[in-house]
């Protein structure tokens, strides 16, 4: 979705959030430009810019659940797996209007989880739904914050959003930010319309987690600067800045 946007739990539950991911997937094969490109079977990008070398994990007390239109996640140019890279704790569940992910309803029902939908706040009839003021100011204490990313196109996300009935309760956040986009693999329709990484990363940073929002955006830079780079079949032999400062990282040197 574009925008306009782990906390400690007790020994007791951890059973219960060792499910099964949805598999990464959709069945149709990914029959579009670069299908026959050699990729990392991990990262998916073309493995002569790899992006794994700057995967760092951060640590943060808010999660996130991406619910993936069945056509985005097979893309490589798909920013939704950068944000499970840094933040183990992301779950993701495949969009279905008639057959919602069970995971996700349990998860939904956990009152050990305080959800909100990310979503633009540009339709009266859902805007008593939207919450006021910063968004660290509206987490409950002794609950795990979770943000709840309806991952696709535009269309697609405005599609999920009207016919997820399970989602119809949620408070919903908007995500104002000046930030303007820096995805250079997609043509957005405006430079506001954040990635979804971007989305994550600003609310990572308006929530209070800066260091993780400072991990997520600069591997989202590596990501966007080596497949821009290997589109054109160039190798990055330099690393960048923000490469220099994921591997500081990997190597716990502080900036």
């Amino acid at each position: 979705m574009r925008a306009s946007s782990s906390m400690e739990k007790p020994a007791s539950s951890a059973s219960n959030e060792q499910t099964t991911e949805p598999k990464p997937y959709p069945p149709r094969p990914f029959k579009a430009r670069g299908s026959f490109v050699t990729r990392c079977e991990h990262c998916r990008l073309p493995a002569l810019n790899c992006l794994c070398p700057y995967r760092v994990e951060a640590q943060s007390t808010i999660r996130f659940w991406l619910v993936l239109h069945d056509l985005e996640w097979k893309k490589p140019t798909n920013t939704g797996r950068l944000i499970k890279d840094c933040l183990p704790h992301t779950e993701l569940f495949h969009w279905s209007r008639t057959e919602p992910d069970p995971r996700l309803l349990a998860h939904l029902n956990d009152p050990r989880f305080q959800p909100f939908l990310v979503f633009p706040d540009d339709q009266p009839d859902y805007m008593h739904r939207v919450v006021k003021g910063p968004i660290g100011d509206n987490m409950e204490e002794g609950r795990i914050p979770v943000f709840i990313i309806l991952d696709g196109t535009w269309r697609q996300a405005r599609r999920m959003f009207r016919h997820s009935p399970y989602l119809d309760e949620l408070p919903i956040v908007s995500l104002k930010t000046e930030r303007l986009t820096r995805y250079r693999l997609r043509t957005p329709a405006s430079a506001q319309h954040l990635c979804t990484a971007e989305v994550a990363a600003e609310l990572l940073k308006q929530g209070g987690e800066v260091a993780a929002a400072d991990i997520l955006d600069d591997y989202f830079d590596v990501f966007n600067e080596s497949y821009a780079a290997s589109r054109v079949h160039r190798v990055i032999d330099t690393p960048t800045a923000a490469m220099k400062r994921q591997l500081m990282r990997q190597n716990g040197i502080a900036e």
